[in-house]
C-alpha cells in the first residue's frame, strides 16, 4: 500500500510522471514540474516482536489487531520514532502495546514487506509480567513454540527462521480452500 500524492506539498501545482537521470540512472518518479518536488515512495520501517513470555514457560505472545475482522493473530509490530534504534523501539513498542518488559532483544533479521511498502525489522524479546493490552489491540493468545502456526507473509517468515533457530521446522497456515 503506498500513499499517492496527487499535488505537490510544496505549491500545491499536480503531480505528473515525470523522468530524471538519478544515480541508478533514468527513473520515472510522481514529480512537480514547477518546483521539482519529489515523491521517493520509499519502503517504511516497522519493528516486529517474537515474544517470548519467560514467566509463562517460555510460551510466544501473538495478539490480534483491533482493526482486524478475523480472527488472526501475529507478531506485535509497529513503527519506529525518530531518535530511537530499531532495539530501543522494539522495547517501547512491546510495552506500549502489552505492559510486557524487556529483559533482551536480539535480531532475527529484515523482511521486505512490498505489498504494504515496509521493510520489517525483527527481533526475539524475552519479557515479563502481566499482559494489559493497549486499545490498538483487541486481545492476545500464548503457544508453546511448536504450537504456533506462520503465515506466508512479512512477520510470518520471522516467525519462521526463530521457530528453525530454535530447531522447530515452521507449519504454515494454509490460503483458504487449500486445506
Amino acid at each position: 500500500m503506498t500513499h499517492q500524492y496527487r499535488y505537490c506539498p510544496n505549491c500545491a501545482t499536480l503531480l505528473e510522471w515525470l523522468g530524471a537521470l538519478e544515480d541508478s540512472g533514468h527513473k520515472e518518479r510522481l514529480r512537480c514540474g514547477a518546483c521539482g518536488w519529489t515523491h521517493w515512495n520509499n519502503p517504511t520501517p516497522v519493528l516486529a516482536a517474537v515474544i517470548e513470555c519467560i514467566d509463562q514457560g517460555g510460551r510466544l505472545l501473538l495478539a490480534r489487531n483491533a482493526a482486524w475482522s478475523g480472527k488472526m493473530y501475529a507478531l506485535v509490530t509497529g513503527f519506529m520514532e525518530a531518535g530511537e534504534s530499531p532495539a530501543e523501539g522494539i522495547g517501547r513498542e512491546v510495552a506500549e502495546e502489552t505492559s510486557l518488559q524487556i529483559d533482551d532483544a536480539s535480531l532475527i533479521g529484515v523482511y521486505d514487506f512490498q505489498r504494504m511498502n515496509q521493510v520489517i525489522i525483527a527481533y526475539h524479546v524475552r519479557a515479563h509480567g502481566p499482559v494489559r493490552l493497549s486499545p490498538e489491540l483487541a486481545e492476545y493468545r500464548l503457544f508453546a513454540p511448536q504450537d504456533v502456526r506462520c503465515w506466508r507473509a512479512g512477520t510470518g517468515f520471522a516467525l519462521a527462521d526463530w521457530l528453525r533457530a530454535r530447531g522447530h521446522e515452521p507449519r504454515f497456515l494454509e490460503p483458504p480452500g487449500r486445506g
